[in-house]
């Protein structure tokens, strides 16, 4: 299962960059990709969830990664930090369906694969934080 997630959470995260990087439907280039990498359909399913979820919660996300990251204003983050940081928010806060320390665990492996040299601290960071605000909360 674990692997299932991990190819769908990739293959959302291209997608929805490619959506940033072009404007194209992130679920259009997700089928594109789909058939690319021959993704079984567990991953596909997954995957078009979290795009759908980004999509339709992307204000709340960005308004998180607003407060958690003040320093850095979303839309001049790269287009993998911020796409990185909305699968993960989502996965954490608004879907909540796995546990805090492995989608933190998952974000900051993709940023280590995509991102910059800084990425993987700063996804950590913001996360960390995002997290321990849930933490707190309960």
């Amino acid at each position: 299962m674990a692997h299932i997630r991990r190819n769908a959470r990739i293959a959302a995260l291209q997608a929805l960059f490619e959506s940033d990087a072009s404007g194209h439907d992130p679920q259009v280039s997700l089928i594109w990709l789909a058939e690319e990498q021959t993704l079984p359909e567990p991953a596909l399913s997954y995957a078009q969830e979290l795009i759908r979820g980004v999509l339709e919660n992307k204000g709340q996300i960005d308004s998180l990664i607003r407060t958690h990251a003040p320093n850095w204003p979303v839309e001049q983050l790269s287009a993998i930090d911020r796409n990185i940081l909305r699968l993960a928010i989502l996965e954490l806060l608004i879907e909540n369906k796995v546990p805090l320390k492995a989608a933190i665990n998952e974000a900051v492996e993709l940023a280590k694969i995509f991102g910059s040299h800084n990425s993987s601290k700063f996804i950590n960071g913001v996360l960390g934080a995002i997290s321990q605000e849930k933490v707190d909360s309960r």
